[in-house]
């Protein structure tokens, strides 16, 4: 074999390497929620990014009282929405290694939080919900979904 097959066939391995290693680190894609203070399965969400800035949205939802219900407690735009769909996560932009300056809602109780996200390890997100200070507010673990 030749130098340049070895060198070319070698930056290949590499590209393909870093892309699945950079992929593995983004927060985009489907994640399964755990309640924090449960411990249950509550569900699945998409993470998503639009014009960027980072999104979340209900794809699933585990407990069957909540899958037909809507955000009748939501004021604005999320009045009386279905919370299968839901935008629930709005405006995160990227600062340094956790995304924040944006909001999350608590459909439970249509109130909205300041909030942030970091991806604690490839396959598991740290989401915290906070009002003021981030020491002052709730923190949920989400684990990536495997296709």
């Amino acid at each position: 074999m030749n130098r340049t097959f070895k060198y070319s066939s070698l930056c290949v391995v590499c590209l393909l390497l870093h892309t699945q290693f950079g992929f593995s680190q983004s927060i985009l894609g489907k994640w399964k929620t755990i309640d924090d203070l449960s411990g249950k399965e509550k569900g699945i969400v998409e993470v998503y990014e639009k014009s960027g800035l980072i999104y979340a949205r209900i794809l699933d939802i585990f407990e069957t009282e909540y899958k037909n219900k809507k955000c009748s407690l939501c004021a604005g735009q999320d009045k009386d929405k279905p919370l299968l769909g839901l935008i629930f996560i709005r405006g995160l932009k990227k600062d340094g290694d956790e995304y924040n300056g944006g909001k999350v809602l608590d459909p439970k109780i249509g109130k909205y939080y300041k909030c942030y996200i970091k991806l604690e390890d490839p396959d598991k997100l740290k989401i915290r919900g906070y009002v003021g200070i981030p020491m002052l507010g709730r923190t949920q673990y989400w684990y990536r979904v495997k296709k």
